[in-house]
């Protein structure tokens, strides 16, 4: 398996939870819990935030870790990811994995199969998907799935429910896919990527990758039987997250 960079975006700005990447109620910030559970991914040889914030990076440094800094205007985390490659004098050989800085419990093994899908596929990017937890509602616009050609590449990402299964006549083949947002390219494709122009499918439906796959690129899609990773988005999600980590981390 390729040796993998690992960026991870972080910026203080979230609309319904400003801050949440420094919010510390386990000992720790959220971010270092990002940090800690890339590093456990056997396909990575470094990880390093991405931020344009000062606080974020004093505690990034503060628990260890490696930090760079970018700039404020990004539109979205893969153009920050680019940016970042070149402070950071990555060739475009290179690997690198698009972590994101809000999925403090993301498992390693989601990060490795992206790498190895990339490797494997010959596809300009990688990324992953999991089945639907029975606890989770597929019809949910806030949930995106994933729809894969024959070759496991990505034929579509939405919002809406797809695909789908008019007759019940697709079996398990059919079934509702959980993307889970975390991507693997080589630093050329990056270097691509920020040369597209946005597209009319990435508008509407508000998904970066599918501007990807407008402009005709492909994306490999490693099926991984485990949980989608928690993304914590509002301090109720990121209370959940601090029971479930002190569930953990009580003695037995």
């Amino acid at each position: 398996m390729a040796r993998a960079l690992a960026i991870v975006p972080a910026r203080m700005g979230s609309t319904r939870f400003p801050g949440k990447v420094l919010a510390s109620e386990t000992g720790r910030p959220l971010i270092a819990h990002v940090v800690e559970g890339a590093r456990r991914a056997r396909g990575v040889s470094r990880v390093v935030v991405a931020t344009d914030d000062e606080r974020v990076r004093r505690a990034v440094e503060s628990f260890g870790g490696e930090c760079v800094m970018t700039s404020p205007d990004h539109p979205n985390g893969t153009s920050r990811l680019a940016e970042a490659c070149g402070l950071l004098g990555v060739g475009d050989d290179e690997v690198v994995v698009n972590v994101q800085g809000d999925e403090p419990e993301i498992d390693a093994a989601l990060i490795d199969a992206a790498v190895a899908a990339l490797e494997s596929s010959g596809a300009e990017a990688a990324t992953v998907a999991v089945p639907f937890d029975a606890a989770d509602d597929p019809g949910s616009a806030n949930i995106v799935k994933v729809v894969r050609r024959l070759d496991g590449s990505a034929l579509y990402f939405s919002r809406a429910l797809i695909p789908f299964d008019r007759d019940g006549a697709g079996g398990d083949a059919s079934r509702p896919l959980r993307h889970v947002g975390l991507y693997a390219y080589r630093r050329s494709f990056l270097r691509r990527y920020r040369g597209l122009a946005p597209t009319p499918l990435e508008e509407a439906e508000r998904l970066e990758q599918l501007r990807v796959l407008e402009h005709g690129f492909r994306i490999a899609v490693a099926m991984v039987e485990c949980p989608a990773p928690a993304g914590i988005d509002t301090p109720e999600q990121y209370e959940a997250f601090v029971r479930r980590w002190r569930s953990h981390a009580s003695p037995r």
